[in-house]
């Protein structure tokens, strides 16, 4: 979770100084797609990290026979 936390607050923070120093559009779009395009992913690994600290990957299945709806 704090995978996911630290990196986008990077991302973010590189973003706007960039954007800040160059000021074109082309850094707007370019900056705003790689915001755009990392929040996802970082959603999912504040979901994954979650989902473990719940305990939810304490057991998983070793065959099939074993997965339960």
């Amino acid at each position: 979770m704090a995978l996911a936390i630290g990196s986008y607050y990077i991302l973010l923070k590189t973003a706007i100084e960039q954007i800040s120093k160059v000021g074109s559009v082309d850094a707007i779009i370019q900056w705003g797609i790689f915001v755009i395009i990392f929040l996802p992913i970082a959603i999912g690994l504040f979901l994954f990290g979650w989902l473990a600290l719940k305990g939810a990957y304490d057991h998983l299945p070793e065959s099939s026979v074993e997965v339960e709806d």
